[in-house]
């Protein structure tokens, strides 16, 4: 009996301090929080997307799940906090393909692999302002993701899908 009371408070402490280790958790933990643009695309839009041009249409074609969240990120307790969460996500199970640090700045691409494919594209930017991540999951072409990656051209396709969307989202009006 208690042997398994031990057991279940030290699985409780344990998993209380595991923190956010999927994208899952991050993004419907952060989702509400003010100032927050919260996008997770619907497959029906995909199409949409991938009409930006060929480049995205080569990856959107084999997007399952695509996610993009921008989030304030305006001190440095804050930007440090953010940092370590994605840390935390992308350390055991991501490789990444593309770093650069700036003191609390940080532009990181990761990906998870499965064979010769990518699985997971994770792209992660903070330049102690605002923070930011894209999020893939499909089947990718690994030389493709790279050279997306070397040409920044997952930061433009974060604001096409920003700009995409706020064209045609309704705003929320504060009473007056």
């Amino acid at each position: 009996m208690i042997r398994n009371f031990i057991a279940l408070t030290l699985l409780l402490v344990l998993s209380s301090c595991g923190g956010y280790n999927s994208i899952d958790t991050f993004y419907n933990a952060h989702k509400n929080d003010n100032q927050v643009t919260a996008v997770r695309v619907p497959q029906f839009m995909l199409s949409m997307i991938s009409e930006i041009s060929p480049e995205m249409q080569s990856l959107v074609g084999t997007t399952k799940d695509l996610r993009y969240m921008q989030f304030p990120s305006a001190t440095a307790s804050r930007t440090q906090f953010l940092n370590q969460q994605m840390n935390g996500i992308t350390g055991n199970s991501f490789i990444e393909v593309f770093r650069k640090n700036d003191e609390l700045k940080r532009n990181v691409v990761s990906i998870r692999e499965k064979k010769n494919s990518v699985k997971e594209i994770l792209i992660y930017n903070n330049d102690n302002q605002t923070g930011s991540f894209l999020y893939f999951n499909g089947d990718f072409d690994p030389m493709k993701v790279r050279e997306m990656a070397k040409n920044e051209q997952f930061t433009k396709f974060g604001n096409n899908i920003i700009s995409q969307f706020g064209a045609s989202t309704p705003e929320i009006k504060t009473p007056q």
